[in-house]
């Protein structure tokens, strides 16, 4: 296995890419376990949007190492000033410095570092890393995804659940979305597993250990499912929008408007016919002309 961690001969197309990712999450880690740490102060960026030193330095640090390393590539980031584009960008690095702020502020440890590169708008390499308890996950689009743990590496690659048995369902530990339970029930979910990060959400399903994550509302943006959405779709899961449809990067446009879906794969199609007959009531049937 080369330095990398990828799961395939073919690593020469992303490999400086995946190495400085790698590299570059680590070292924000680090920033954010000093910070948390401290008796550190929060600020809110608006009502229910709070923010620490931690994401800001952990934002600076990557920002300044992605431009310095691709100065010809653009880099989207959280905590960072929105750049002005007006049509689509080629390459795009989205950039969440500490995604699970509140679970960093209530220190359950349930935050990542997370960052993606999407590639003609659809995304190609990510790393999520949990600092705490030191847990890493990275993958390329179609030469593989690994997790490492202890200094011991091993490749991700979803699982079906056994015919019969049924559907595990990470959930966000911070907010439920009133309609989840509904969800819940028409999928026969049988387990809900709570979690901070997105990232770690979508580890979890890569690493087989659950099987659907779903957000229905517009709540997340671009920088939550890039580098989540590569490593499940390394590992052989799918991630859209609760329609079913691409999410599309590199665009002027941020916020995931129609939800996102993420999934082992195997079951994706049920759950978005599960979801169809919710659409009106999620405000998305008569918005994308579905009847």
């Amino acid at each position: 296995m080369n330095p990398c961690g990828l799961l395939t001969n073919d690593v020469s197309e992303m490999d400086k890419e995946l190495s400085l990712a790698v590299e570059v999450v680590r070292q924000a880690g680090q920033i954010v376990m000093d910070v948390y740490a401290t008796d550190f102060a929060v600020a809110y960026k608006s009502q229910n949007d709070p923010v620490t030193e931690a994401d800001q330095r952990a934002n600076d640090l990557i920002v300044e190492s992605l431009t310095r390393t691709f100065p010809h590539d653009l880099v989207v980031a959280e905590e960072s000033p929105r750049p002005e584009v007006t049509q689509p960008v080629p390459r795009v690095w989205y950039v969440d410095p500490l995604d699970g702020t509140k679970e960093f502020i209530g220190k359950n440890g349930e935050f990542s570092v997370m960052i993606g590169l999407a590639v003609k708008g659809r995304p190609r390499l990510g790393v999520v890393y949990q600092p705490y308890g030191d847990v890493l996950y990275a993958g390329v689009v179609g030469m593989g995804a690994w997790m490492e743990h202890e200094k011991e590496r091993t490749s991700l690659v979803t699982q079906e659940r056994d015919p019969g048995k049924p559907i595990i369902m990470t959930v966000s530990r911070s907010h439920r979305h009133p309609l989840l339970g509904t969800i819940s029930q028409n999928l026969g979910v049988g387990k809900e597993i709570p979690l901070g990060s997105v990232g770690l959400k979508i580890g979890l399903i890569a690493a087989g250990e659950a099987d659907v994550y779903l957000e229905p509302g517009p709540y997340t943006k671009l920088w939550d499912t890039c580098g989540p959405e590569a490593i499940l779709r390394a590992a052989g899961g799918q991630f859209t929008n609760v329609l079913g449809q691409p999410l599309i990067y590199g665009v002027p446009q941020l916020n995931n408007t129609r939800g996102l879906l993420a999934t082992n794969g195997f079951c994706h199609a049920r759950v978005v016919q599960a979801l169809e007959p919710l659409l009106d009531t999620l405000g998305l049937k008569s918005q994308d002309g579905i009847v």
